[in-house]
């Protein structure tokens, strides 16, 4: 749960980066924090990552981050990590639904948990949060910006699920975007190509996939993270919109 200690200068400008603690969600936190924002880091489980990264941060500038522990497939924790971030620092400016459950799931072998599981975190949760968030954003015209991914358009094999997913997190992002204007901007980064997924595939499988992108290398977090940074910062005529960051990657698909 955050810190109850009282900051000497309330920050200007508060975000909610869930699934903040590693990879894309870690590199979205350090860019926003460098532009000044205040950081609330959403966990899960990955408890370690999430406390190195809020003393990395508050070592740059104290009190500038905080750590809150959420299961976004409960509803009861949705809300509760909404109260949470927005008592931090008393308010907040943006959300960014990063955190996602990814793994493959055939059509013959899926389960219902595994339907709930990647549901949950990549559209359940998303929706919920910032239901539950608007009042807070409305009170400082807030942006919301959902992490997508370039499959929700062209579905993955083997992953039907989190394609189907990333699809449902595309509309809501547009379905969204009219339902809170003109208050609150609601836009979408997709990645593709950026950095590999754990466990890492075998060489020939990672020159296959590097032989689609006409970039002919992999993205990389900073990538994703600058253009989050972007929309939420410097796009105020910007919303309904989703951005594919893929080195061109879809035009192959």
């Amino acid at each position: 749960m955050p810190s109850t200690s009282t900051p000497h200068t309330p920050p200007q400008k508060v975000v909610l980066v869930t699934g903040a603690a590693q990879r894309i969600g870690a590199a979205i936190c350090r860019e926003l924090h460098q532009r000044g924002f205040a950081i609330v880091i959403h966990y899960r489980q990955s408890s370690t990552a999430a406390l190195a990264l809020a003393e990395q941060l508050n070592a740059i500038r104290a009190d500038s981050a905080r750590c809150v522990s959420a299961d976004l497939n409960s509803s009861n924790d949705i809300h509760a990590l909404a109260t949470a971030a927005t008592q931090c620092w008393g308010r907040i400016d943006a959300l960014v639904n990063n955190a996602s459950s990814f793994y493959p799931t055939t059509l013959a072998s899926a389960s219902e948990a595994d339907w709930d599981a990647l549901i949950n975190s990549n559209l359940k949760g998303p929706f919920f949060l910032s239901q539950a968030l608007i009042q807070p954003l409305l009170q400082h015209q807030g942006s919301i910006v959902n992490i997508i991914d370039i499959h929700a358009e062209k579905p993955m094999l083997g992953y039907p699920i989190y394609s189907i997913a990333k699809a449902g997190l595309a509309m809501m992002t547009k379905t969204l975007a009219r339902e809170l204007a003109p208050n609150i901007r609601v836009n979408g980064v997709s990645p593709g190509a950026i950095i590999w997924p754990e466990p890492e595939p075998n060489e020939e499988d990672k020159s296959l996939l590097l032989n689609t992108v006409p970039m002919q290398r992999l993205g990389e977090a900073s990538d994703i993270a600058k253009t989050v940074a972007f929309l939420i910062e410097d796009a105020p005529y910007v919303s309904g919109q989703i951005i594919a960051i893929d080195g061109g990657r879809s035009l192959n698909m």
